[in-house]
């Protein structure tokens, strides 16, 4: 088996939550106070933290975090923009702009507020780094998405 066939089987990772909100809260939360909630200090690429994390609410809009000393770093593209059902974005925080992976937010209405799930894939696309790369986003997302985002919607 050659090594791009080895990577096609990266699984992409997924994780639902349910949030005790409203979809149309839900998703306001993560997207339009994403600063609010993002673990700015362990989750950046500035060093010492990011002073803001921004989403521009549309399709072509960019996902990217400012520094403490002003300078944009971009994270990824918005693909897809359907409010409140949900987003896709290109995700490339660090790494190569034109290969980026892309995760996709979505958020339905549910008896106990909102499920909101999150696939993160493509990672056939870095290559030889895919495996990798999925192994540190896996506990990341828990990180993010499972603690800080869930905390958010409390």
């Amino acid at each position: 088996m050659n090594p791009a066939q080895e990577v096609e089987k990266v699984a992409p990772i997924r994780k639902s939550v349910v949030v005790h909100r409203k979809p149309e809260e839900a998703f306001s939360i993560f997207t339009e106070r994403l600063s609010s909630w993002w673990p700015h200090k362990t989750h950046s690429l500035s060093k010492g933290g990011a002073a803001s994390v921004v989403m521009e609410p549309r399709a072509g809009g960019k996902l990217y975090e400012t520094s403490e000393q002003g300078e944009r770093k971009e994270w990824g593209t918005i693909v897809a923009w359907n409010p409140p059902s949900g987003f896709v974005t290109t995700w490339h925080p660090g790494m190569d702009p034109e290969n980026p992976t892309e995760v996709e937010l979505r958020f339905t209405p549910v008896a106990e507020g909102t499920r909101v799930d999150l696939e993160h894939r493509s990672w056939e696309r870095l290559g030889a780094k895919a495996a990798e790369n999925r192994k540190g986003y896996d506990g990341g997302w828990v990180d993010v998405f499972e603690r800080a985002f869930v905390e958010a919607c409390a």
